[in-house]
């Protein structure tokens, strides 16, 4: 069977080549009853995009490689879903690997070892060190996501970590809590800026150093939050009165030792986590935690990576690119018309390429800070009478 073309569809439709490929590629200005006239000839004649041959024409994939440690872990499966769907209002797909927080897999993609099949990479990285980052950056689009640090000179997106725990031992301390355990510290930087944020609220209160309470943890998983609150509660010391998990899984393990060695939560010990996993709606009792907006670092993340992909900067370029790089239509740069077969360029749309919004951008160094909010459940809701 022939294979479909864009011209074919154009007849089918009665409308120009061009008109199809803007709807294909997803070009805002298409009134909505030619869009959903040459859609419903999309579908009926079966017409797929040849992505090879766009991506030989324009330069660009369509494709953006995501790499996270772990795609079983609640947060970064949540995390690729914000991705995931700020990409598709893009047109943009999304290209998933999981490094397993392994330091030779994440040089390998610094090194470049994803941009045979994608335009850029938002990376979560875990482990690599900022020593196995060249100076002025990889040559290749790039966004960090999250708080380990491979260089300031390198654009990233994520919460104020600092802050972040500074509001949740905050919450502690106003339901009157005062030995409270900081669970998760491993070295990493997730775990110093945590530990930061925890010292920096006891010190605010006015709490004495002898309560300040670190477990450090091999790894943040359920399992270790499980192990090391039995050990703290089978030890000789007092009880703590709170735990502040630095992330949820901690937490969730946290939640199960005290379960099982008897303390009422929150009554004798309460429990704050970090991420807001969908999990803390359903634990025993639900878990308060500190929520990141994903969309919103999604959407950030992909903005920086869209205005570098259009030729406005690199990861450690010192110079300023003039626009804002929403990235909020399709890419204009180059050709966008129809596969390689066709020939010609009848039915295509040229762009100017260029981002004339206003505004002004330094990508060395550039890093956001995106929103986060405390969802207060009862794992932290102490009654008046158990402070």
């Amino acid at each position: 069977m022939a294979r479909v073309r864009m011209r074919d569809v154009a007849e089918h439709a009665g409308v120009s080549v061009r008109t199809v490929s803007n709807v294909v590629s997803g070009y805002t200005h298409v009134s909505e009853a030619t869009r959903a006239r040459v859609q419903r000839s999309l579908d009926e004649l079966g017409y797929k995009m040849d992505y090879l041959a766009r991506g030989l024409r324009s330069g660009r994939t369509g494709f953006v490689a995501l790499a996270v440690p772990f795609v079983v872990e609640p947060y970064f499966a949540a995390l690729a879903q914000a991705v995931i769907q700020a990409a598709a209002r893009r047109g943009i797909t999304v290209l998933v690997e999981s490094t397993g927080g392994d330091r030779e897999v994440e040089r390998r993609i610094l090194a470049g070892g994803l941009t045979n099949v994608a335009d850029g990479v938002l990376f979560s990285a875990l482990t690599v060190p900022a020593a196995d980052v060249p100076p002025t950056g990889p040559d290749f689009p790039l966004v960090m996501l999250g708080e380990h640090n491979v260089g300031d000179h390198l654009p990233r997106v994520g919460i104020d970590n600092v802050a972040a725990a500074r509001t949740a031992v905050e919450h502690l301390l106003a339901q009157g809590c005062r030995r409270i355990v900081a669970l998760g510290l491993n070295g990493s930087e997730n775990g110093r800026q945590r530990a930061e944020g925890y010292q920096q609220a006891l010190s605010a209160a006015g709490v004495r150093r002898v309560n300040w309470l670190v477990e450090p943890v091999a790894d943040w998983t359920r399992a270790h939050g499980y192990a090391t609150v039995r050990r703290l509660l089978e030890g000789s010391g007092p009880l703590p009165d709170a735990i502040f998990a630095f992330n949820d899984a901690l937490a969730v393990g946290a939640l199960r030792a005290l379960d099982a060695s008897g303390v009422r939560v929150p009554d004798e010990v309460a429990v704050v986590g970090v991420d807001d996993i969908p999990e803390c709606a359903y634990t025993h009792p639900p878990l308060t935690s500190i929520a990141p907006d994903l969309d919103v670092i999604a959407e950030r993340a992909l903005s920086l990576l869209d205005a570098q992909t259009r030729g406005a900067g690199r990861p450690g370029d010192t110079g300023t690119r003039t626009g804002t790089g929403t990235g909020s239509g399709p890419d204009t740069t180059g050709v966008t018309c129809d596969d390689a077969a066709d020939g010609g360029d009848s039915g295509c749309r040229e762009g100017a390429g260029e981002d004339t919004s206003e505004g002004a951008q330094h990508w060395a160094g550039a890093s956001e800070a995106t929103p986060f909010r405390l969802v207060v459940r009862e794992s932290s809701q102490r009654p008046p009478t158990a402070k």
